[in-house]
């Protein structure tokens, strides 16, 4: 069981690869394009949409067909996935707390409570697509 969560590491780490450089192709092509106000929401869309994808290709290589471990990997995601935000936002970025938890304002646009819950069911999701489970 352990060498199925070094490999779902292994895949949420492909996943924040692809989260960055969608970060990055948001603030230089949509935000020029549609504004800051449309460009958040629709980067969370999209992102989301992203770790599904990746999820949907990459799970067959955990070679799982328990339920409960699906589970617990996407608790897995979603847990490296706080670790990153917050351990990279605040010492390599240099936010302050304060700034790193606007993630989680929906006023302002941030969808990040949707990637996080598409992070989270997206293995279990991903594995029933693809009729392991």
């Amino acid at each position: 069981m352990i060498s199925i969560f070094f490999k779902a590491t292994g895949i949420w780490l492909i996943i924040v690869v692809a989260a960055i450089i969608n970060g990055v192709l948001r603030e230089k092509l949509l935000v020029p394009i549609v504004g800051a106000h449309l460009a958040l929401p629709l980067n969370g869309v999209f992102l989301s949409g992203l770790v599904l994808f990746v999820s949907f290709l990459l799970i067959p290589f955990l070679k799982s067909s328990e339920t409960y471990e699906f589970l617990l990997i996407g608790l897995l995601w979603v847990a490296l996935t706080l670790c990153f935000e917050f351990g990279f936002g605040h010492l390599v970025a240099g936010k302050s707390w304060q700034e790193i938890i606007q993630v989680f304002n929906l006023k302002k646009g941030d969808l990040f409570l949707l990637v996080l819950t598409v992070t989270a069911i997206s293995p279990w999701v991903s594995a029933k697509l693809r009729g392991i489970l």
